[in-house]
């Protein structure tokens, strides 16, 4: 047969028969057809099929035999350099993907896509193994054949973030700054801009983009058959419910739930691995399902067949996340909760679960789902674990004699405005230090360089290694005090913290992720170092960094009101919980289930991403809706914007 009939009936037999079914016909077919001029395509499709049954080894083969017989099929080095990441030789795949750059000189729409790919797959590998420079080279090269590559444009300018690459927004001849900021994924707008306007209209954009439209919509009729006299069916759908920063804020929470009011469903979306958290997890749900090997359509099928009635989306947009999953609806009521710090901007989120610190009353419009709020918004786990040998500073490489101020946050949370207060506080506490956790090498010597322009000891900025969560928890009593970042605050970090007896002193902003550690803070018992401006923050943390006594009767305090804050009452936080899903099912059932306000969102996306933020602190416009309105007036005196219900009214 034709190597057009060989591919066709090898697929209908790999989907009717199986994958194996497939391999004897494509292995008869090559020993019968060694020299016909088309064996290259013929080899390269027969290693997509034992890549997808798991034979890496035999894919390699195969693709390896492909790059002989016609060395300018750019397509088998892509796959081949996979197929050796996926077997554990990240090196070879670089070299597989370098040797299709290299061998692309033609310039044509197939050629670009190619080498485009090449250059994204290697950026990534690079981007794994820590070596971020030469990973944000091969995304710039990307860039340049191809600007409309959001999702390189994510990478790229995550990648800046992390290492503390300021300005994040630097453009070039063929990237604007227009393209970058409507480029720049959600989670990364978070730590970026302190605007949740801005981010609204950004996640909106996102999920219009990147999710896409479903490809169907599911039979929900198994959810709404149920009667109102059997137990709710929760399900929590989540990539971390395992060592991450969410599976240890929920891990206490499902064996906490009443059985009389809910039935718990887990389902897993993460990486595959089974660690103690996660069997914990699995031990206190009623039902654990691993859809991580499952496509969105199976996924959604599955959570649809169980009758789900609220599903939870524990991830948001963050990795691993499932919204295509969710964009199929496979449960009559979809919230957004814990994963993302902010909203969705989906048509199918309908409440987002916050408190009334995280969104004030009157900051709703900034949000696409119905706000709903507990006593206090992150759960917390009061059974983690926490090593009994707690270093001794000089073991972390911190002074004996100093005053220790912490940030554990990511590097990527760190902004020129931030780093600017922390400095501050370091001039002002002369014996002091600044203890950050570990990036990379070169974000050290940018911070530490910074340091130095400041007058400041590049000494004074400590580094600590990642380590596993008990001994991170146990390190906690090294220092004296918590410096929070913003606009991108400390969360799981900050309940540590706490929960070790150190102060946070955190500044509250506007947007969802910049207001969780004031929240923390307040269900703490501590709402006195919870600041309103940057220098209330500065003076606070410069207060108790000089004053030794007062700074051991708050550690004192703190481990004191743990016992009893709202913040540590999980079966409080649990109970409430069930109470909101409660009211959720009664909006579904007496036609009151909210639809998401996406109006006017190409407007506001518009003007937020006019604005870059790397030398503008939104925290210094004191009007912030005014600042807005005004902006919407000069866009609606040149293309006219109709009204909506969050800032514009057309009398503005």
């Amino acid at each position: 047969m034709s190597v057009v009939e060989l591919i066709n009936v090898a697929e209908t037999t790999r989907r009717e028969r199986g994958p194996a079914a497939a391999v004897a016909i494509y292995q008869v077919w090559i020993a019968a057809n060694g020299d016909n001029p088309l064996l290259y395509a013929v080899l390269f499709n027969f290693a997509v099929v034992l890549t997808d049954s798991g034979d890496l080894a035999g894919a390699r083969s195969q693709l390896e035999r492909a790059v002989v017989v016609n060395p300018d099929f750019i397509p088998t080095y892509i796959n081949l350099g996979r197929v050796y990441e996926r077997m554990g030789a990240a090196n070879l795949a670089v070299l597989q993907w370098t040797a299709a750059t290299d061998r692309l000189a033609p310039v044509n729409g197939q050629s670009i896509a190619h080498k485009t790919t090449a250059l994204n797959q290697t950026a990534r590998v690079l981007e794994g193994a820590n070596q971020d420079q030469p990973a944000e080279a091969m995304l710039r090269q990307s860039l340049d054949l191809d600007p409309r590559q959001r999702e390189a444009i994510q990478h790229l300018l995550a990648l800046r973030q992390r290492q503390v690459e300021w300005p994040i927004i630097d453009p070039w001849e063929r990237m604007d700054a227009q393209a970058l900021m409507t480029g720049m994924s959600p989670l990364s707008l978070a730590a970026y801009a302190d605007d949740p306007m801005t981010q609204l209209a950004a996640a909106w954009n996102y999920n219009r983009l990147d999710v896409g439209a479903p490809s169907e919509l599911m039979d929900l009729s198994v959810a709404l058959s149920r009667g109102d006299d059997q137990p709710l069916r929760i399900g929590y759908l989540s990539s971390d419910l395992r060592h991450h920063a969410i599976g240890h804020l929920t891990a206490e929470i499902y064996g906490l739930h009443d059985r009389s009011k809910v039935e718990v469903f887990a389902y897993y979306c993460g990486p595959e691995l089974t660690d103690p958290l996660q069997k914990r997890i699995m031990a206190d749900v009623d039902h654990w399902v691993a859809v991580n090997r499952m496509d969105d359509a199976t996924a959604a099928r599955r959570i649809a067949q169980d009758g789900i009635q609220i599903l939870i989306d524990v991830n948001g947009y963050t990795r691993d996340g499932r919204t295509r999953l969710l964009a199929m609806r496979p449960a009559p009521v979809i919230v957004n909760w814990l994963g993302f710090p902010g909203t969705t901007g989906s048509p199918y989120h309908h409440y987002i679960v916050a408190d009334d610190f995280i969104i004030p009353p009157g900051d709703e419009a900034f949000y696409s789902e119905k706000v709903l709020r507990l006593p206090c918004y992150q759960p917390n786990d009061r059974k983690r674990r926490v090593s009994p040998f707690p270093p001794a500073r000089r073991e972390a490489g911190l002074p004996d004699d100093a005053v220790v101020y912490c940030s554990f946050n990511g590097m990527q949370k760190i902004t020129p405005f931030t780093l600017d207060r922390w400095f501050t506080v370091l001039e002002r506490v002369e014996n002091s230090v600044l203890w950050l956790l570990s990036g990379s090498e070169d974000s050290h010597a940018r911070l530490r360089a910074k340091a130095a322009e400041r007058g400041l000891s590049p000494e004074r900025l400590v580094f600590a290694d990642k380590m596993a969560n008990p001994e991170h928890l146990a390190r906690y009593v090294l220092a004296d005090v918590f410096l929070d970042a913003l606009p991108y605050g400390a969360h799981t970090t900050a309940s540590d913290a706490l929960w070790m007896g150190v102060p946070i002193v955190t500044l509250a902003g506007r947007s969802f992720a910049a207001r969780v550690c004031g929240s923390i803070l307040r269900a703490a018992g501590l709402p006195e170092l919870v600041c309103d401006t940057p220098d209330a923050f500065v003076d606070t943390a410069v207060e108790l960094g000089l004053d030794a006594d007062r700074l051991a009767r708050l550690k004192a305090r703190i481990l004191t009101l743990r016992d009893d804050s709202v913040l540590f009452d999980t079966p409080g936080l649990v109970s409430a919980l069930e109470d909101l899903y409660a009211g959720m099912w009664r909006d579904l059932r007496e036609d009151r289930l909210p639809v998401p306000d996406l109006a006017n969102l190409d407007a506001y996306l518009e003007i937020g991403a006019a604005q870059t933020h790397d030398a503008f602190d939104m925290l210094s416009v004191e009007d912030h809706r005014g600042w807005w309105r005004e902006r919407l007036a000069r866009r609606h005196a040149h293309r006219p914007i109709p009204a909506d219900n969050r800032l514009w009214d057309q009398q503005s």
